[in-house]
């Protein structure tokens, strides 16, 4: 079950987004457990404001609806962010294991 799946085309841009705010507060003095509070609730304020700019409520029906979509949306697209990151560690954590690897066996032939 890809998560990819259950997000709207439009809002795929919202996970890069959200990738890159996340290095950012990485890289600031806040702590990193709150790195997915962060973007999740920037990923709901995103997905919100956009479908709020898509579709116009007429009606307090309509702007639930809208808020439900932003809020899923929003968590689903925050939650693809930090799968993004976590591929992202995981790769480069294979690079530095089989770096590691061939320098431990090239110190043994040599």
């Amino acid at each position: 079950m890809e998560i990819m799946n259950y997000i709207e085309p439009e809002l795929f841009v919202i996970v890069p987004i959200l990738y890159i705010l996340g290095i950012m507060i990485k890289r600031s003095d806040i702590d990193d457990r709150w790195i997915p509070l962060i973007l999740g609730i920037m990923g709901i304020i995103l997905a919100t404001f956009y479908k709020l700019s898509a579709h116009v409520p007429c009606d307090v029906q309509s702007v639930f609806e809208i808020i439900y979509a932003g809020v899923t949306q929003g968590l689903l697209c925050a939650a693809g962010s930090v799968y993004a990151n976590n591929i992202v560690k995981q790769m480069s954590k294979d690079d530095e294991d089989t770096d590691k690897n061939s320098k431990s066996d090239n110190n043994g032939i040599f």
